[in-house]
């Protein structure tokens, strides 16, 4: 499973901005400054925040010294909004599940697996990741034990 090149564009380019200001509240980002520190597109970069901007998830400011600010803290803003703001989905689509060539008796599986990741990025601010707080993360499983196996409290 990959995550789209939409998705890691758009997280590489909101967690700079996290970078530089965390709150929303500093001096606007452009986008040449986004794309010259995170060797990105700029003319995809300009594609992936009108979709952004749309989302609520960055605020454009014009003129001189214009640029882009996250519309809210970062750390109120989900690893999964960003991917969900740029691509239709996280986990492949409802168009692959649908395929003739998906084999009817494994859609649960990747339907469940695609929920996991949304779970499990939903999880995670761009303030983590700024702080680099993402590893050893894990989604528990809906209707799953709460004790690892053998491990019980006590």
């Amino acid at each position: 499973m990959r995550l789209s090149t939409r998705g890691r564009y758009a997280v590489t380019a909101l967690t700079e901005m996290a970078r530089r200001g965390p709150d929303g509240n500093g001096a606007p980002v452009t986008l040449a400054e986004i794309a010259q520190s995170q060797m990105l597109s700029t003319a995809y970069l300009e594609q992936l925040f009108g979709r952004l901007r749309r989302a609520g998830l960055v605020r454009s400011a014009r003129g001189p010294g214009g640029g882009y600010r996250l519309a809210r803290p970062a750390s109120s803003i989900t690893v999964a909004e960003v991917v969900e703001a740029v691509d239709d989905t996280i986990a492949g689509g409802a168009e692959m599940l649908e395929s003739p060539e998906m084999p009817p008796d494994q859609r649960d599986l990747w339907r469940a697996l695609g929920e996991q990741v949304r779970l499990f990025l939903s999880a995670i601010s761009l303030q983590d990741v700024v702080e680099g707080r993402t590893l050893g993360r894990a989604v528990p499983v809906p209707g799953g034990p709460a004790e690892p196996p053998g491990e019980e409290g006590g």
